[in-house]
């Protein structure tokens, strides 16, 4: 399905590499101080063995040593106190245009009605004149300009004050929810993939529902992109392609933003993601049946002599046994989910191994059938653009970033964003996936990815979010009727967020190829991980550990770190003014529940403020 050359799995997965990371693992966590610990015990990520990690000899307590000697050496802190540091690259003006902006946001009134309002006000004023005021206020702040020359001054200016860009062309089709509902369901009904793929009753949460049809409803802070034809794809490819040019044209280490569900047909993706699901499903049903069940995901092994036996007993006809073993003296005989979702690779040549039981009916089921020639044309096309993408990226010097969505989309994203890591990441970190730390099952899909990036040798590399899309996932599984996918509260989804960062950050202490960008407005957050990096002994410099505000948001943290050595990152918005202004009040509705749940920044920009004028600082400009 594919085309992805498969090494024969259990000649990578070994028992012994999990048992070494388990034992390397503890090995750092020794360097966690007190109040640490008990953070990371919160976090349901505490090791066995305590503090004292007794019975630790040999490279684990090297190791251990080592680390501990380089925190200490290497320990760096930064103060967001300090207002001077924070906003020395912003003139007075564009500090008194944030604290107009940030309080019209908190107004409910403005926010509901802000299209409304700006309808009128363009009305009022013209066109040429209304544009000149967004510039001067909401567009200004959060937009960085029109195209990719208008840009160049401001990703020079931050750039010159240690704040690099990751560049995201913000335009957005401005249509109907009429309309967006049509072109959504417009392919629902000749979907053949449906009728010959997966068991007679595909998933609801996998299938295309008019009344959610309209992706950008209980979205904030997102583009959405609705699918009009092959033609239509290839203009936003042109347009990621330009974007990946002007990152490259504008700084030397910088990244571009990408939405997967720009490139093809969404449908293809929920098929797929389906197709994933229930392949991964089915791995759990059978470690259940060999009493593996309550196990995290990466701790469930199957013994492939009794998955022969089982599978035969339902009537599945392929040689599992051989296909996971290759040459079966070199086989431990066991699998994992990893080397299970190997066999996904190539339709053609394992379709009478991928089934699944269909528990209603009481028999097996094929889980892929044939495409249509239209829609496997469609499928190649979308893997054509991206792969596309992934070369201009490597050869422009840039890092691509690829955009979560929503979580029926989600799967077939992730593998789809893999596939380009297994073939770019090699040498260094040219893709970066993004996990959405709202989910449930984060931490699952981020230990897996990890273990698969030690296995094959390559980069991995991460963009970790709480996530966007919140109201909208809730009310789509309550009213179509599937397990809410969102963490509880925000506080399971900040312990979420903190499992799976120190989880990658004592990948990097074991092995200098991870890469994660803390991609986060909440100081409590860039604070704890300033502080795992001390007691990792990874040190600012090193590139591995990246940190990410949106533009117009936060400079009192994206600054500080910028100036005290730290890889940090702007998300940039760009395009012209008329045509950002869905973007534009998305930000003003995120802004509103950002803003009056912190007052910090505000008070921080007052503060600054009165401080140039007790100085005679007023008319303060910054030089670079």
């Amino acid at each position: 399905m594919f085309y992805v050359k498969t090494v024969p799995a259990l000649k990578r997965a070994r028992a012994d590499i999990h048992f070494k990371r388990l034992v390397l693992n503890r090995a750092v966590r020794c360097t966690v101080t007190s109040s640490s610990t008990a953070q990371t015990e919160h976090d349901g990520v505490r090791s066995r063995g305590g503090s004292e990690c007794p019975g630790l000899s040999g490279r684990g307590g090297r190791r251990r040593e080592g680390t501990a000697a380089a925190a200490a050496a290497n320990e760096i802190s930064v103060d967001f106190e300090q207002t001077r540091e924070a906003y020395k690259s912003k003139d007075s003006l564009e500090l008194l245009r944030s604290l107009v902006v940030f309080k019209l946001c908190s107004y409910d009134f403005l926010v509901d009605k802000n299209k409304e309002v700006m309808d009128l006000a363009k009305k009022i004023l013209g066109q040429k004149t209304f544009d000149q005021f967004m510039k001067m206020t909401f567009y200004g702040q959060f937009v960085a300009g029109e195209d990719h020359n208008d840009i160049k001054p401001l990703i020079q200016k931050n750039h010159s004050y240690g704040v690099g860009s990751v560049l995201d062309y913000s335009v957005e089709e401005d249509i109907s929810q009429e309309e967006a509902e049509r072109k959504e369901m417009e392919y629902e009904n000749s979907i053949a993939l449906l009728n010959n793929t997966i068991d007679s009753t595909p998933e609801r949460k996998y299938q295309a529902h008019k009344q959610f049809s309209d992706r950008r409803g209980g979205v904030t802070g997102a583009r959405t992109y609705f699918y009009a034809d092959e033609a239509k794809c290839d203009q936003h490819m042109e347009t990621f392609i330009k974007c990946i040019k002007a990152s490259g044209g504008s700084s030397m280490d910088g990244f571009s933003a990408i939405k997967m569900t720009a490139l093809g047909r969404p449908q293809f993706l929920l098929q797929f993601s389906e197709v994933l699901v229930k392949w991964r499903r089915f791995f759990t049903f059978l470690a259940s049946q060999q009493g593996k069940d309550g196990l995290e995901a990466l701790e469930q092994r199957l013994e492939l002599t009794q998955l022969q036996e089982f599978m035969t007993k339902l009537g599945a006809n392929g040689d599992f046994y051989g296909w996971f073993t290759g040459r079966k003296e070199d086989s431990t005989g066991c699998i994992d989910m990893l080397d299970w979702n190997s066999l996904i690779d190539d339709r053609t040549k394992i379709s009478d191994l991928l089934v699944v039981p269909n528990v209603e009916l009481g028999k097996l089921e094929p889980l892929l059938g044939k495409f249509t020639v239209e829609e496997d044309q469609q499928m190649k096309r979308m893997l054509q653009r991206v792969d596309i993408l992934a070369k201009h990226a490597l050869e422009s010097g840039v890092r691509l970033m690829v955009d979560a969505e929503q979580t029926y989309f989600q799967p077939a994203i992730s593998r789809l964003t893999l596939e380009m890591q297994r073939t770019y990441n090699g040498e260094k970190p040219v893709i970066f996936n993004t996990y959405q730390c709202y989910l449930k099952e984060a931490y699952d899909n981020v230990t897996m990815d990890v273990e698969l990036s030690r296995r094959e040798g390559w980069h991995f590399a991460a963009k970790l979010v709480r996530g966007a899309y919140m109201y909208q996932e809730r009310e789509r599984a309550k009213e179509i009727g599937y397990e809410d996918p969102i963490n509880p509260d925000y506080e399971s989804t900040n312990r979420m967020y903190h499992r799976c960062l120190d989880y990658v950050l004592d990948e990097i202490a074991l092995n200098r190829k991870a890469n994660i960008m803390v991609a986060s407005h909440n100081e409590d957050t860039v604070k704890h991980t300033l502080t795992r990096m001390n007691e990792l002994g990874l040190i600012p410099t090193e590139n591995k550990v990246y940190f990410g505000q949106l533009l117009g948001m936060c400079d009192q943290i994206s600054f500080p770190l910028g100036q005290a050595g730290f890889p940090v990152y702007k998300y940039v918005p760009y395009g012209p003014v008329n045509e950002v202004m869905p973007y534009l009040s998305r930000r003003a509705q995120e802004n509103r529940g950002f803003m009056k749940g912190a007052q910090k920044e505000r008070e921080l920009l007052w503060k600054e403020l009165k401080r140039r004028l007790a100085s005679g600082e007023l008319l303060y400009k910054p030089v670079y």
